[in-house]
């Protein structure tokens, strides 16, 4: 089976290298094409050779890395990327989910997380740290209550309590119903009876349909 190749592109070189170590250890299907330290880097790198996946710092010099995701998309729409940052600012999150992005991930994530995530993303499922989700979630709300178009584009979200926002936007990110559980500190039975609502309020039937309506507020 052909290994999944990987681009990494961070302005600290350190956490790239040690990054390139862990995944080249503990995830045999993975392959490091090479380290790019600015967006700029990242979009020639691709010209030559093309990675399935690229993980993307954000603020970088040269080029930072919600514009380096415009360009690189724009010419391969095939390759995926995930944001990597320190900072879980909304402007950031939206410009690079805008931009093509199909994850955008805080730089505390544990490895072993990273790795279940860049699995995931090449299953299909865009990835989004919980609290990176649930502020996202927060903000389209806010913006809808001020009045803007909002209401018109998601008239569905009003109908959701707080807590079954907080539990769409984990399930946005892909968690379970034991992690939304462990997560929120509310028993798993609580967990599917408020999933259970969700769909019945949206008019879904999966967590992929969950996924879609998340994909559409970015």
């Amino acid at each position: 089976m052909d290994k999944l190749k990987l681009l990494l592109v961070d302005d600290q070189r350190m956490f790239a290298e040690s990054l390139r170590i862990y995944l080249t250890n503990y995830a045999e299907e993975m392959d490091i094409l090479g380290i790019c330290s600015n967006g700029q880097e990242a979009c020639s790198f691709v010209e030559g050779v093309q990675p399935d996946i690229i993980l993307m710092d954000v603020h970088m010099p040269v080029m930072d890395g919600v514009e380096a995701v415009a360009k690189i998309k724009a010419v391969h729409p095939g390759i995926k990327i995930i944001m990597l940052s320190t900072y879980d600012e909304d402007e950031s999150v939206r410009s690079a989910l805008i931009n093509g992005a199909s994850g955008y991930l805080l730089k505390d994530i544990s490895p072993t997380e990273l790795i279940v995530s860049i699995r995931a993303l090449n299953s299909g499922m865009i990835q989004i740290s919980p609290s990176i989700a649930k502020k996202l979630i927060q903000s389209t709300y806010v913006e809808k209550k001020s009045g803007r178009d909002m209401d018109k584009t998601f008239p569905w979200f009003d109908t959701l309590t707080d807590r079954e926002r907080e539990i769409f936007a984990l399930l946005a990110t892909g968690k379970d119903n034991a992690q939304i559980s462990e997560e929120l500190g509310i028993s798993a039975q609580t967990v599917r009876n408020r999933v259970s609502t969700i769909y019945s309020k949206l008019e879904v039937k999966d967590r992929f349909e969950i996924i879609q309506l998340a994909n559409k507020m970015r």
